[in-house]
């Protein structure tokens, strides 16, 4: 059983920001229909691993056990089928740019007017509203104008992208707060409504204690090295013999035991170490001796000494070796799945819940793939589809 047992959800979104939301929403328990463009579909399906690799990663990942049924919104045979569906559906989810959805006459107020329960969320790049609202835009746009380039960077270097679709991610897990709100105030209202996220107000708000600081102070934090912008404290990233580790304590009452460690036994009682809050001089200073002392270890070394003395580390883990650790799999994060095609390994959503454990899906379907069934079940018959067949609703 799956906490959204019995609900139902369509998905008109693209890429990540959407289809994510709604793959969580699955795992949950709910039935998702993705809605795509005939001959086209989700964008996602065009971006292979690699020339010679057609797989497509993007909708792999946001798109197992959803049903795909293909329409064109544009006809007047897609529009109406999409409105027959929204007449059962609890949720609709979609992230075109604001005002298409308007253009094609399937506006919120059009649609909760045929079904006042349903729940209509939506995602753009930059806020429903505005100049900037019409603007196309994906999860780079979001991590650019919401700060993130900017907060990677290294002082005096440039802005760095992230390498994974955060924007959208948080997008993403933004949008599926809104949803379980707004269906939790449905249960006691009755009433559905409209709930609009964006990748940059995301980022925004993922930034709130950053972006604080400024507010406070009216200037923008730096960014030293590896550490935080404003938190004084030791956090450095350090090549090890064989990898790198994140470090983020050793100082304060756990410094003597770590300047052990660091073979500096004879700054055990430094008091400019034995505070949490370093000097930007002192911070410089224990990180040019981590720096010299730490590529003399292996990280298995490392790792054994840290645990033991209590210092809070992270190892910086490349893909692959997150695969091959087993209590990835013993949380949940990464899930053993029967695929068609055998045993498959899958990307766990991080959710635990004891009463109604989430399972995600093994399969992505083919483009349409649903199409028919889906059409069956909301009262389409055999000579209905091949009309819409004809009028080119299916592409």
């Amino acid at each position: 059983m799956g906490a959204l047992d019995d609900y139902t959800v369509l998905d008109l979104s693209i890429l990540v920001q959407g289809p994510q939301a709604a793959a969580t929403l699955h795992d949950m328990g709910a039935s998702v229909v993705k809605i795509e463009l005939p001959g086209m579909g989700d964008l996602a399906r065009v971006i292979p691993v690699s020339p010679t690799d057609p797989r497509n990663p993007y909708y792999e990942a946001c798109n197992r056990g959803k049903r795909s049924v293909t329409l064109d919104l544009r006809t007047l045979g897609g529009k109406r089928a999409l409105e027959r569906f929204v007449e059962t559906t609890d949720v609709l989810i979609h992230n075109f740019v604001p005002g298409t959805m308007e253009a094609w006459g399937l506006s919120y107020e059009h649609l909760s007017a045929i079904n006042p329960r349903l729940v209509y969320a939506t995602g753009s790049t930059f806020g429903p509203v505005g100049p900037k609202s019409i603007r196309e835009g994906a999860d780079s746009s979001g991590q650019a104008e919401g700060g993130l380039m900017f907060a990677t960077r290294i002082d005096g270097g440039p802005p760095i992208m992230n390498g994974a679709v955060i924007s959208d991610h948080v997008g993403c897990q933004n949008m599926v707060t809104g949803i379980l709100a707004a269906l939790l105030h449905r249960t006691e209202t009755g009433q559905g409504q409209r709930v609009d996220v964006s990748l940059v107000g995301g980022m925004i708000y993922a930034q709130a204690s950053e972006m604080t600081y400024t507010l406070l102070t009216g200037r923008n934090p730096e960014r030293i090295d590896s550490g935080h912008a404003f938190v004084p404290t030791l956090l450095h990233t350090v090549e090890a013999a064989d990898g790198w580790i994140h470090l983020l304590s050793g100082t304060g009452p756990g410094w003597p035991e770590f300047a052990k460690l660091l073979e500096r036994p004879d700054l055990a009682d430094d008091e400019r170490f034995l505070a949490l809050i370093l000097s930007s001089e002192a911070r410089a200073e224990l990180v040019a001796i981590i720096d010299e002392v730490f590529p003399t270890r292996t990280l298995d070394e490392w790792e054994a000494v840290l645990t033991g003395a209590g210092v809070r580390y992270g190892l910086v883990r490349d893909y692959e070796a997150i695969m091959a650790d087993e209590s990835m799999y013993e949380n949940g994060y990464l899930q053993r799945v029967e695929h068609p095609e055998g045993e498959r390994t899958v990307i766990g959503t991080p959710i635990r819940m004891s009463a109604t454990p989430l399972k995600p899906g093994a399969v992505a379907p083919e483009l349409g793939q649903h199409t028919e069934e889906v059409l069956l079940e909301h009262g389409y018959t055999w000579d209905d589809i091949s009309a819409l067949r004809e009028e080119g609703v299916f592409g």
